[in-house]
């Protein structure tokens, strides 16, 4: 299926805008002086200085360079398409536009040699957010001897209370006179100590009386 051509009213409107700019352009410099191949260069120059100002504002728009050159060429272009309009006899060109038109190569030439060298800014890049680490969490399994939470100590017993001694009782003097007759009445007898049980007996005393009149008898 052979394809349609469907021509574009904004394309068209530009090749007809260029063409005219261009033949006024080329008639200024060859009214100035410049004939044969160099007044069809003109425009050529003009053009695409033109160009080359617009592509670099596309990429830095706060290039103060790129928007210089880019009025420079605007004004060359708008300034030809203007003296060409009848305001400007071309048989008698002043010698200002002379002297302009036989320096615009060497403008041109600059004008494009800094645009191609002048290094591009680049577009501010936001930084990058760094997101925070995740908490980190350690597990113990229970399950598992070598990781197994250690267990704390068994309280150590509490000590047993301490039974207060009693007093040992108190033994009158007379009775201690008594215990210490019969105790060496025994003694003479026997020629042994009497017996704690002995003594016990022969008093009639419970033996923890008993037990305090023998060790008084002793220390005695």
């Amino acid at each position: 299926m052979a394809a349609t051509i469907r021509p574009d009213p904004v394309l068209i409107q530009a090749v007809i805008a260029g063409a005219l700019s261009f033949a006024h352009l080329h008639d200024l410099a060859e009214a100035a002086g410049q004939s044969g191949w160099k007044g069809w260069a003109y425009p050529v120059s003009v053009d695409l200085l033109l160009v080359a100002a617009w592509r670099r504002l596309r990429s830095a728009r706060r290039d103060r360079s790129a928007w210089t050159w880019f009025v420079t060429a605007l004004a060359a272009s708008l300034g030809a398409n203007i003296a060409t309009a009848g305001l400007l006899d071309l048989h008698q060109v002043p010698a200002w536009l002379r002297i302009l038109v036989a320096g615009w190569p060497a403008l041109a030439f600059l004008g494009g040699t800094l645009l191609v060298h002048s290094p591009t800014t680049p577009a501010p890049t936001e930084p990058a957010t760094e997101e925070p680490d995740a908490p980190e969490v350690t597990v113990q399994r229970t399950d598992d001897p070598a990781r197994a939470p250690e267990l704390a100590p068994a309280p150590e017993p509490a000590p047993a209370p301490v039974k207060p001694a009693t007093a040992a009782p108190v033994v009158p003097a007379a009775l201690l006179d008594h215990a210490r007759k019969l105790a060496d009445a025994h003694q003479a007898a026997t020629g042994s100590p009497m017996p704690a049980d002995t003594l016990s007996a022969r008093l009639g005393l419970p033996a923890e009386t008993t037990r305090a009149i023998t060790s008084q008898l002793q220390l005695a």
